[in-house]
């Protein structure tokens, strides 16, 4: 058994259908579900004795360590985290609440259920934290991508918490001795991502006939992963990673987010054309840019695939390709998505960068 936190959302989520379909061995799945958490996203599992779902929230200390004395996992895999810059920039508070602080209580539920442990339980035992590329900063064109000692630059709320929070799990490795493993990926796409999300935002709205946003010139970098090759990277350093170790986990795929945008469009006209025939490119605009928006993002990636054998299966083409063919399959999971809550933020973050 596996312990997995923030199991409802988007790379969460994808994890947890990975893991078992690869393993026999069973998840719990604890979710707070705020808005960006879906059971939709298990819709697949709610049948599989496997996999136990729980909502709570990960400061929960008592319910925390509550679910490890009960099952006993051999490890935490810590995907719990608000994640979206933009939010961060209109309410930082959440962001330190949950990633740094939440982080924290985890922490040390983890560390007091390790220190109960027998030697042979300790000694399989791993705390596998999630984490990003953002806790670097911005690359300039001509910069080497991101390696595990990069110093942290962090530029956003976002970034700032997510960097506290891999701060925390280096020195409970450091401190306490917790077998920890930390990842760093590149931006993700793939299915059950929420729509305030660039890729899926751009089909929500090419689909609905409303403009493209683009922030700023839209020349703004960044290294695409599928995020079935985040799952198996995932599942990889959880195998083999040594503890204490960073890995970086990239899809070696930069692109600008123009670039991003008119592929998007593209297939989208292959795929499902507008009833007048015009491309979807009609509809791109450009937006005034966001604070402190980092120009260049991309991890290298040479870590993982020379100590544990991993390397991305898809290509930028192919799974972008998939990734708007599943949006296009589940259009009622979007409708579902596109809550209350989902108009409100919209409306928050665009009305004050019209073209």
């Amino acid at each position: 058994m596996i312990l997995v936190t923030g199991g409802a959302g988007f790379i969460g989520a994808n994890f947890v259908a990975d893991w078992l379909a690869n393993h026999a061995e069973g998840i719990v799945n604890l979710d707070k579900l705020t808005y960006a958490g879906n059971l939709e996203n298990l819709a697949t599992l709610f049948d599989d004795p496997r996999h136990v779902f729980v909502r709570g929230d990960i400061g929960d200390r008592p319910l925390v360590d509550r679910l490890l004395d009960e099952h006993r996992p051999r490890a935490i895999v810590h995907f719990a985290a608000e994640s979206h810059v933009d939010r961060s920039i209109h309410g930082p508070a959440e962001f330190i609440q949950t990633n740094i602080v939440g982080t924290f209580h985890l922490l040390e539920a983890a560390r007091g259920f390790y220190e109960r442990q027998a030697a042979t339980a300790q000694r399989a035992f791993r705390f596998l934290h999630v984490s990003t590329d953002e806790v670097y900063g911005s690359l300039a064109d001509d910069e080497a991508a991101f390696n595990e000692i990069s110093p942290y630059r962090p530029n956003s709320p976002y970034a700032a918490s997510k960097a506290a929070s891999d701060h925390l799990v280096r020195a409970y490795f450091h401190t306490y001795g917790l077998p920890v493993l930390t990842t760093h990926c590149s931006n993700n796409h793939g299915p059950y991502q929420f729509p305030e999300k660039l890729i899926p935002l751009l089909i929500v709205n090419a689909l609905a006939g409303k403009s493209l946003p683009i922030y700023g010139d839209g020349l703004q970098i960044r290294d695409w992963l599928y995020v079935g090759d985040h799952c198996r990277g995932l599942r990889r350093v959880l195998a083999a990673g040594r503890p204490g170790e960073t890995y970086h986990i990239g899809g070696g795929n930069q692109r600008s987010n123009l670039e991003v945008v008119h592929t998007v469009c593209a297939l989208l006209d292959e795929l499902h054309p507008r009833p007048d025939g015009r491309s979807y490119a009609k509809q791109i605009v450009h937006v005034a840019d966001r604070p402190g928006h980092d120009r260049r993002y991309a991890v290298d990636a040479g870590k993982i695939a020379d100590e544990l054998a991993w390397r991305p299966t898809e290509n930028f083409a192919s799974g972008l390709r998939k990734t708007v063919c599943w949006y296009l399959d589940h259009r009622q999971w979007l409708a579902g998505a596109q809550s209350g809550d989902y108009r409100q933020w919209l409306d928050i973050n665009y009305r004050q960068r019209q073209p």
